[in-house]
Parts: structure tokens; sequence; C-alpha cells
């Protein structure tokens, strides 16, 4: 039964039905040809509830609605003046910032179309300014966000954390260093294309400058020191940190710089129930697929068909990080995290390879899906926003993802990578 399972959710998938209720319509139909009349849909309820009854998914919310009230509340022009004052001077420097404001935008955030969003309009104005081309400043935009559901908070790693058993807090804190090398491997890929293309430098870097924007986003730059700090303390869980920062977001928003308005923040609230509201009821539908494909043998088949191939963990790493690269450009990337960690993680055991290692890896690759069309979440959200045709984004992003690609394979030979800050704090 594992080949309708895999089938009828491709169809589905073509179809355009939503992610959701194609679990829901495959789960249905499937389990109606194997039991006829003699379906109970109790059971489905049930799993469905259970899925969703995690007190760790209640960071979900608070790390969305707090992305969203900084990127409404002018965090974000404080994020970006404060980059920019560090990098601004180097050859490409507005692409430089780019990837620095990412970096400390990501301890706010946690998704990557939120980063993709509120640093995006910013700093492709900017950049178009500044006389670069519409095409590489949108790239950059692209590539930098996903460094956002990497370094803590992350959405994505809670959600894998929560579909593989293992500590939310190992989990946010095995992302940042990655996150860190991705932002290196960026900078690093910005400054060969700057000198090969010939891109202008900013003005002369100034400590003047520095000191001004720093005080300007002292308190926009100790949400992610707040944030990670009462984590690693202990005087905090990763999910009352959320709360934590959603309330942060909050006071700086409305109260402090007085951006957002009392109807502004309920339409925020709004849009981040609709967005809650889409992921747990995916999560909930994701239950009952991952259950009955689990049922009907899928994960002791790839667990045989991979140890078939090799028992080596660097392989079978590899293995997965090519499955995943090819589900990340028809599949949405929390979607496809809820749904696969289940089915890969038998075969991440039977190989040794850690879950909490492997799990940042799993993330990253569908970040990289992203980035890749025909649903690369971020390309659409910033063709919207640039206004440049889809084709010409994904022609410009393409090379940004040989870096990241180097940075996956990189923390799949070297674990140590990503285990030696879980190690050390929890």
């Amino acid at each position: 039964m594992v080949g309708p399972y895999v089938v009828v959710l491709l169809v589905m998938f073509i179809a355009a039905v939503p992610v959701a209720f194609s679990l829901a319509g495959t789960s249905i139909i499937i389990t109606l040809i194997e039991r006829g009349v003699g379906f109970n849909p109790a059971f489905m309820v049930q799993k469905a509830v259970s899925g969703i009854d995690n007190f760790m998914l209640l960071s979900v919310p608070f790390f969305i609605y707090a992305g969203k009230v900084m990127n409404v509340g002018g965090v974000t022009h404080r994020i970006y003046a404060f980059a920019k004052s560090l990098v601004g001077s180097l050859r490409g420097g507005l692409a430089q910032v780019n990837v620095v404001a990412s970096i400390i935008f990501a301890g706010m955030t946690g998704t990557a179309v939120s980063e993709a969003a509120g640093l995006g309009t910013v700093v492709m104005k900017s950049m178009r300014e500044e006389g670069y081309k519409e095409d590489f400043s949108v790239a950059v935009v692209a590539a930098s966000s996903t460094i956002g559901p990497i370094i803590p908070p992350s959405v994505p790693l809670v959600i894998y954390a929560l579909m593989a058993n293992v500590s939310v807090g190992g989990m946010l804190m095995a992302g940042l260093i990655p996150g860190l090398l991705m932002g290196g491997a960026l900078m690093l890929w910005i400054a060969v294309l700057a000198r090969r293309k010939g891109l202008p430098s900013g003005a002369p870097f100034s400590l003047h400058t520095v000191w001004s924007t720093f005080k300007d986003g002292f308190l926009p730059l100790m949400t992610p020191v707040l944030l990670i700090g009462g984590i690693v303390s202990g005087v905090f869980t990763p999910t009352e940190a959320a709360a934590i920062a959603a309330l942060y977001a909050t006071f700086l928003s409305v109260v402090v710089y007085r951006a957002v308005s009392l109807r502004e923040l309920a339409e925020i609230a709004r849009s981040t129930a609709v967005d809650t509201g889409v992921i747990m009821l995916v999560v909930a539908m994701a239950m009952i697929y991952g259950y009955l494909v689990t049922r009907a043998g899928l994960t002791d088949a790839m667990v045989q068909w991979m140890a078939g191939i090799s028992t080596d963990p660097i392989v079978i790493g590899l293995i997965i990080i090519g499955f995943l690269l090819i589900v990340g450009c028809f599949l949405e990337a929390t979607a496809a995290i809820i749904i696969l960690t289940p089915v890969l993680l038998p075969v991440m055991q039977a190989s040794g390879l850690d879950p909490m290692h492997m799990g940042v890896i799993v993330v990253l690759t569908m970040m990289i899906g992203l980035l890749t069309p025909p649903f690369g979440m971020v390309l659409f959200v910033l063709s919207r926003i640039s206004g440049v045709s889809l084709h010409r984004i994904v022609v410009a992003v393409l090379p940004f993802i040989v870096p990241l690609l180097v940075v996956d394979i990189l923390l799949l030979f070297f674990p140590v990578l990503v285990l030696l800050l879980p190690r050390l704090v929890m």
C-alpha cells in the first residue's frame, strides 16, 4: 500500500490542492480502499488532535507574531543602518550589508519569508539607488533570507524537534554556528562576485557612525541576546522565549518607537492567527498521514533500501540531502519537514546519524528549496515585492545556492559544528 499513498499525494499536489487537504484526502482515500465500509474516522481525529496537542507548538505563533511586529515597527531600518555602518565600506558593500542584517534579523523572526519580506523592501530600495542591478539585489536578499530559519529562534527547527522528539532547546542551539557559517560563506561568495562584476564600495568606515547606529538600534539588537541568553541560562524555556520575544517586539514597536497603532496590532494578530492556523492544520493532517505510511511499511522500506546502497553515515547523509533537494522543488519547506521527518528518522538512526545533527541539515536543505522553482516561496514573495519576473530571479539566484550547499555538506562531514553548542550548553 506504500505506492498508492505516494501516488495519490503527488496527484493532489499537481492538482494544486492545498497541502493540508492533500494529506487528509490521501489518508481518507487510501483508508477507504483498505477497509471499505468498515472505515472508522475516529482514529484519524485522535491522531490529528494528538499531533497539535503539544506544548512546544505554542512557540510557533509567538515567533510569527514577533517577526510581523518588528517588520511593521521600524526595527528593520535600525538593524539595516547598523549593518551598513559595519560592512558598507566593502566592495559590493550593500550586498554584504544584507547578509549581516539577515544574521541579526534571524535572531528575531525565525522564518525565511518574514526575513525576505522585512529586509527585502529596505535592502532592494537602497541597492537600486546605489546602481546595483535588480536581479543581483533580489538574489542576495533571497539567499541571505535562508539564514533566518537556522539561527535561533527558528520555527522550522522547533517543528523538526517536535517531529523527531529531540530537545527543542538543544535544536535551537545547534543552529547558531551553522547560521553564522552560512553568513560567512555568502559574504565570501559576494566578495568574489563583487570583484568580478566591479561592484561599487560604500562610504568609508567610521567608528562614529557605527556607534551612532548602534545606539539607535540598541534595543532591537538586544533581542537575540535576550532570547538566546535566556534559553542558555535556563531562565526560560524555548516556548517561553517565544512569548517574551512577542512581548518585547510589541513593547518596542508600540511603546518605544510608536510605529505601530492598536489597529495595526490587531491586523498583525489576525494575520498571525491565519498563518498559525495553516501550520497547525498541516501538522495535524501530517500526523495522520505519517501514521498511515509508517503502518504501511514506508519507513522500513526506506531503511532497507538505503542500507542496501551503503551503511556509511556520510553516504546516507548525502542521499538524504539529494532527496530533500528534489523534494524542496515541489513541496513547501515546513510541510516537507513535518511529512518527511518521521520517515527519515529511522533511516538516520539505523545508519548512526545523530537526529539533532541531521535536523539542522534537513532544515538547511529545505531552506535551499525555498530558492528553487517551481514552488520556491521566497522567490514568489520577492517577485511580488520587487516587480522582477520570476524567471529572472531564478536565473540570478542559482549561483547563490553554491555556497549554501557547500555549508550543508560541510556540516555533514563535521558534526561538531552542529553539536558543539548543544553539548556545552544543554
